[in-house]
C-alpha cells in the first residue's frame, strides 16, 4: 500500500499526473523539453510581497513552496511549482510592472553582475514536498541609454523580474553566465527533473 491523500491510499502502480501551478506557457514548454507534460494548470493566488528583511534565496524557495501549496491536488497528481526571483546582493529585484520600472532595473544591471535563483517546489502524490534551488550567476554588458530604450520598446521584458526574458532580444546582454540557463528563463529543469523523479514520475 503506498502513502495518503486525505485519507485514500495511493497506489504506487499508477502513473501520477502532472499539475503545473502556473498559467506561464514557458514553464509549460520548458518541462515538455525533459518529457514531462501537464495533466492541467492552475494559476495559484498568493502574496508575493517580501518579508521584512527576507534574503533572496529565502524569499524565492517561500513562494515556490507556497505556490505548489495554493494549488489543490486530486488523488494521484504530483503539483510542481516555480519562482525565479532576480537579486542583485541582499536586494530582491521587482517585476517591471511598467516601463519606468523596467529602466530603473535594466540600468541597475547595466555592466553588474547579478543572481537568478530558480526555485522548485514538488508535492508528491502522498503529500510529500520537495525543493530545490538553481542559482545562477549574470553579468550584463553596459547598457547604453539608447540599448534601454530599444529593449523597453521591444516590450518582451515587461512583467518579467529583473525586467527582461534571457530567452528573447536580452541574451544579446548577457557577457557571462554561470548555472542553469532554463533556471534563468524560469525553469531549472535538471532540478526539475530530479525532483519530479522523485516524486514517481516516469521520466526517461
Amino acid at each position: 500500500m503506498g502513502g495518503t491523500l486525505d485519507g485514500a491510499p495511493v497506489n504506487p502502480c499508477v502513473v501520477p499526473r502532472l499539475v503545473l501551478a502556473s498559467s506561464s506557457p514557458r514553464r509549460r514548454d520548458l518541462l515538455a523539453r525533459i518529457g514531462a507534460v501537464p495533466a492541467r494548470q492552475a494559476s495559484p493566488d498568493i502574496d508575493e510581497t517580501p518579508q521584512p528583511n527576507e534574503l533572496p534565496r529565502v524569499y524565492a524557495l517561500r513562494l515556490a513552496v507556497e505556490k505548489a501549496q495554493a494549488v489543490a491536488r486530486e488523488a494521484g497528481e504530483v503539483v510542481i511549482a516555480g519562482d525565479t526571483t532576480i537579486a542583485v546582493g541582499r536586494r530582491i529585484l521587482p517585476p517591471a510592472t511598467d516601463e519606468a520600472v523596467q529602466r530603473k532595473l535594466l540600468a541597475l544591471l547595466s555592466g553588474r553582475r547579478h543572481h537568478a535563483l530558480s526555485a522548485i517546489c514538488v508535492i508528491d502524490a502522498a503529500g510529500t514536498v520537495r525543493t530545490r534551488i538553481a542559482d545562477t550567476v549574470v553579468a550584463f554588458k553596459p547598457l547604453s541609454a539608447a540599448e534601454i530604450d530599444a529593449y523597453v520598446a521591444c516590450g518582451e521584458g515587461l512583467g518579467k523580474a529583473g525586467g527582461y526574458a534571457i530567452q528573447g532580444r536580452a541574451e544579446a546582454f548577457v557577457r557571462f553566465l554561470s548555472g542553469s540557463h532554463s533556471g534563468v528563463v524560469g525553469l531549472p529543469l535538471f532540478e526539475a527533473r530530479a525532483l519530479l523523479k522523485a516524486s514517481g514520475l516516469p521520466l526517461g
